[in-house]
């Protein structure tokens, strides 16, 4: 039993790194485009910020927040792309990405729970414009498919990052960080509105 399980791990851990070779043996921009996407959320301290913050609002919502509010942004976030992409304007788009580092910094300062509906359309409205800002900055030469792939993995990434943060503070029942956590992404991005 265990012998077919070591077999099947190392199975996967081949398959896995097997993959960047693969996206690279293909001619044109899918690799390309994928780190593009992928470096986007990554390369802005503002994309950083928001998005831990929801992972970290929604580790201290508990229940299904804690799955909900991350693919709810991760979706609407793709649907944004997807407008930027399209050339289809919005509105305020930077102002909407520093009001989300800031509310939501504020919300979990707070410890606000808001009923589900409610902070699902807060995610969402603030997803829909870090997706267009990721859109509308694709690489000309990017394919659109990969470098979406790429933005949604990273962001997902860092919602997770958020969740274990969230989950970190809850276990240590470290109330005072999690609030102060809270508090530091809302005063950067109150910085960063500023400057």
């Amino acid at each position: 039993m265990k012998n077919g399980i070591l077999k099947a791990n190392v199975a996967l851990l081949a398959s896995v790194a097997l993959l960047p070779s693969l996206a690279f043996a293909h001619t044109g921009t899918g690799a390309q485009g994928m780190f593009a996407g992928f470096g986007h959320p990554l390369g802005g301290l503002d994309h950083m910020l928001a998005m831990v913050a929801v992972g970290i609002w929604a580790a201290q919502m508990g229940g299904r927040a804690v799955f909900t509010l991350p693919l709810t942004f991760v979706a609407v976030m793709i649907m944004g792309g997807l407008m930027g992409i399209a050339g289809i304007a919005l509105p305020y788009v930077e102002g909407g990405i520093l009001a989300s580092v800031i509310v939501m910094g504020v919300v979990i300062a707070a410890a606000m729970k808001f009923p589900a509906i409610l902070s699902t359309m807060l995610v969402a409205v603030f997803a829909v414009f870090h997706g267009h800002a990721h859109g509308t900055e694709m690489p000309l030469a990017s394919s659109a498919i990969a470098y979406g792939a790429g933005f949604a993995i990273a962001t997902a990434l860092l919602h997770g990052a958020g969740i274990a943060l969230g989950q970190g503070f809850k276990s240590f029942n470290a109330v005072f960080a999690s609030r102060l956590a809270g508090a530091i992404i809302a005063s950067a991005g109150t910085v960063l509105a500023l400057g």
